[in-house]
């Protein structure tokens, strides 16, 4: 077990860092959960700036980090996500709730980097890091996908597809804090990897470092490139496959985007590039083809399969989209420059 904690709270649970995890609080002598009935990124606003760990990234529901036992503290924490701790918020008073275990709120937060830049994404783009009260960028010397994997991981953007040099999201300005980065790829923020010292550089902002992150999906199976494959995305830390029921080009679209990787050629549908295992997350996906991220479109939920009747020629035909004969993949013209 990990856990954070300035004053009174702490992140904890299964699979949590630093600076993400079930959130926890400290009160009259003992350690206790917060119960996430209307938990949203405001409240997680709070906890990840109190434990400065920057900016909430996520709020995971239903325990995701892993259910809590003894006390729940707070309940129905209703935060503007301007204060400086979570015990200042709206809440129904300590050790009032209807709740159990099974709902204990986390937060998952950026730990003081961000990225930033011309035509970036949120998971793509100069690399910026806070420290000194100021945010400055990070020098490209020696740059590479090592450190870009230890960024995108940091900021729960999955793995790196590319460690960009010389300023390809723009220039940043003031202070360059880091230079001569060496990442093994294991460390759990960048400041961990060995560097020059904070402030420490001969460089000028044209050298910026960033990132291209896959933002927790990927394309892999049997005959794939980096742009084409089986569709797989990551959620409460499991890969998983997507149904192909709904599957069309707008869909792919998406995806071929979120990956850098030009427009889509193709949906491929039934296993096109091999049937995949565990987990099926998504099904019944519905994109208008606009969208950031393949999460963003219309599902049926995640981990939700279910029994498709489509009714045609006065009859109905049934089709069950549970299995991985279904899985579906994506055909990409291949990487977009940018």
């Amino acid at each position: 077990m990990s856990f954070s904690s300035k004053g009174p709270i702490r992140l904890t649970g299964s699979g949590s860092t630093r600076c993400s995890g079930r959130v926890e609080i400290y009160h009259n002598n003992s350690w206790g959960t917060v119960c996430d009935d209307g938990w949203d990124l405001n409240d997680a606003e709070v906890v990840c700036r109190q434990l400065n760990c920057g900016s909430a990234l996520e709020v995971p529901p239903s325990a995701n980090f892993g259910a809590g036992t003894g006390q729940i503290w707070l309940d129905n924490v209703t935060c503007s996500g301007n204060e400086s701790s979570l015990t200042e918020c709206q809440h129904s008073g300590f050790g009032s709730n209807t709740c159990e275990h099974g709902q204990d709120a986390a937060v998952i937060c950026s730990d003081l980097i961000r990225l930033v830049g011309s035509g970036s994404s949120r998971c793509s783009g100069r690399v910026e890091i806070f420290h000194n009260n100021i945010w400055g960028t990070v020098s490209d010397s020696n740059w590479n996908l090592n450190d870009a994997e230890v960024v995108c991981r940091q900021l729960n953007c999955g793995s790196a597809l590319e460690a960009t040099q010389s300023s390809k999201f723009g220039a940043g300005t003031g202070q360059i804090w880091l230079d001569n980065v060496t990442c093994s790829g294991n460390e759990s923020s960048l400041t961990e990897c060995q560097h020059s010292g904070f402030g420490s550089n001969t460089c000028e902002h044209g050298q910026d470092a960033a990132v291209i992150c896959s933002d927790l999906i990927r394309l892999v199976g049997s005959g794939s490139s980096r742009c084409s494959g089986r569709v797989e995305i990551f959620h409460n830390n499991i890969w998983g496959t997507v149904s192909d029921s709904n599957w069309v080009l707008n869909d792919a679209e998406v995806v071929c985007r979120q990956l850098n990787c030009g427009s889509a050629l193709e949906a491929t549908q039934s296993s096109k590039f091999g049937a995949g295992t565990g987990q099926v997350w998504l099904t019944g996906v519905t994109c208008s083809g606009n969208e950031s991220s393949l999460s963003e479109c219309q599902h049926t939920g995640w981990g939700n399969y279910y029994n498709y009747y489509n009714y045609y020629n006065n009859y109905y035909y049934y089709y069950n989209y549970y299995g991985h004969y279904y899985d579906v993949g994506v055909i990409c013209s291949g990487e977009k420059p940018l």
